[in-house]
């Protein structure tokens, strides 16, 4: 099973400084619990490196929730494909 990560939100409508602590607090969960197999980091990902709480402009879909083409593209290209192991059996 592969987390991932929130990614940050702040400005859309919706954050407040305790929305960004519920967050933090699911991502470290997320990362540092080990009940994953593995970690998709998109909070990282989509980070602006001058505010940790927003999405990097460049890939904000512009509500500061979504990201925009390159944002999505980005999120993909974070996805360690080797981790996706398809000889797992199907759960029924």
């Amino acid at each position: 099973m592969v987390g991932a990560t929130v990614g940050p939100f702040k400005g859309w409508s919706e954050w407040d400084p305790e929305a960004e602590a519920v967050r933090q607090e699911v991502n470290a969960f997320i990362r540092d619990s080990g009940v994953f197999d593995a970690v998709t980091d998109f909070d990282r990902v989509l980070r602006s490196p001058y505010d940790h709480e927003r999405i990097l402009p460049s890939l904000d879909g512009g509500d500061h929730l979504h990201p925009n083409d390159k944002g999505m593209q980005a999120m993909a290209d974070a996805v360690d494909l080797t981790s996706l192991d398809r000889s797992a059996p199907a759960v029924t």
